[in-house]
């Protein structure tokens, strides 16, 4: 799995979610979630058929990233403006 947490700037709210949409799901990708956690903060969640799946679509990722990046916040100077993690899948409910 991978989450992503970032937050919109007003003026790209409405946009950001139809840019979500568009994105070319890589090989590998079962499914995603884009969940507004706040008036502007999202996180977006996708779940791999495996990590080799999700470490050779980070290039996609990436560049997916570079497309809406003016659209973002920083959320920090370190973090920039994504906070991303991934990791296996440990316990399902």
């Amino acid at each position: 799995m991978n989450v992503v947490r970032f937050r919109v700037k007003p003026e790209f709210k409405d946009v950001i979610v139809s840019k979500f949409a568009e994105f070319e799901r890589p090989s590998g990708y079962q499914m995603g979630r884009l969940v507004q956690t706040g008036e502007f903060t999202y996180c977006s969640v996708g779940e791999w058929d495996n990590q080799e799946s999700l470490i050779n679509a980070r290039p996609a990722m990436i560049g997916f990233l570079d497309s809406v990046r003016h659209m973002l916040e920083e959320i920090s100077p370190e973090l920039g403006v994504t906070d991303p993690v991934s990791g296996p899948v440990v316990q399902e409910q």
